[in-house]
């Protein structure tokens, strides 16, 4: 959590992208934390440890067992025509003849097998990374069951923690996995004081969301634009 600030200090003295030793630039109207917030560490349970969910990916799975289903069928009933002395069928003899008149170096076929490659990477990713960024895993109190918190979840309740703050005006919160960033406005009290209430709120409230992995707080508090 960030240290608190001496009464008599203004915004004027206050960086607008970090602390001073982080290079900020001084700027007017504006107060900004790059939150020494540090997030609890996550509690040790019985049970096992809270992973990231996994996303079953019905779509991709469905499509690549069509495709290789549809293109294996297809090809075992040509192999048996030609077996039971029928003609291959016309696809499969221009394909022959097509391969066999192609270098290796022309540009259809790099750019078929550049394709093949690409879809080939893509499905490995998909089946190496567990998808579903949009959860964010809760602490396991009790062994054999797994709770996940939504991420615009979570940002509605720190947003609803923040508007309650005096001299708040208004507040976005964008909830990544790592890190809250808060950016909000205030129409009165120092900056310097509203920016100290937000990070001890929302400290608090992040904390309270339960998180196996609580993130880290950015709190950016500036003055209404001029109008005119």
């Amino acid at each position: 959590m960030t240290e608190p600030q001496d009464p008599g200090s203004s915004a004027r003295d206050l960086p607008t992208d970090g602390p001073a030793e982080h290079g900020g630039t001084v700027a007017l109207d504006q107060s900004a934390s790059a939150a020494s917030y540090d997030p609890s560490p996550t509690k040790e349970h019985s049970g096992d440890s809270a992973g990231r969910f996994w996303s079953a990916r019905r779509v991709p799975a469905g499509l690549v067992a069509l495709v290789v289903l549809g293109g294996t069928g297809l090809l075992l009933y040509d192999v048996a025509a030609v077996r039971a002395g029928r003609p291959a069928m016309q696809w499969r003899r221009s394909l022959a003849d097509d391969l066999a008149q192609r270098h290796l170096s022309n540009a259809w076929v790099l750019g078929g097998a550049g394709v093949a490659m690409v879809i080939g990477l893509w499905l490995i990713v998909l089946a190496v990374t567990p998808g579903l960024r949009d959860l964010l895993p809760m602490r396991r109190d009790r062994p054999g069951v797994r709770a996940a918190l939504d991420r615009t979840a979570a940002a509605l309740v720190l947003r609803d923690r923040a508007v309650e703050v005096s001299g708040v005006q208004s507040v976005r919160v964008r909830m990544g996995r790592s890190k809250v960033v808060v950016r909000a406005v205030s129409h009165f009290r120092e900056l310097d004081d509203v920016r100290a209430d937000l990070d001890t709120v929302l400290a608090a409230g992040i904390d309270e969301l339960g998180l196996a992995r609580p993130p880290g707080l950015s709190v950016h508090v500036r003055r209404p634009a001029k109008k005119g």
